[in-house]
């Protein structure tokens, strides 16, 4: 999950992901395959522009 601090009428806060996403693919190649859900956000918790959340596991 990510979360973007975003202007009310911002509506592509999955293009401002997508560089993380790239990144994840990167790391971990297949193993790293996975779904986005990027969400707009008022504030994020000391003034950041981007919050990314994952669930990992590793073997």
């Amino acid at each position: 999950m990510s979360l973007v601090n975003s202007a009310g009428d911002f509506t592509e806060q999955h293009l401002v992901t997508n560089g993380a996403c790239g990144l994840i693919g990167e790391l971990f190649g297949s193993a790293g395959a996975h779904t986005s859900s990027p969400f707009g956000v008022a504030q994020i918790p000391l003034a950041a522009c981007v919050e990314i959340q994952m669930i990992t596991e590793v073997s």
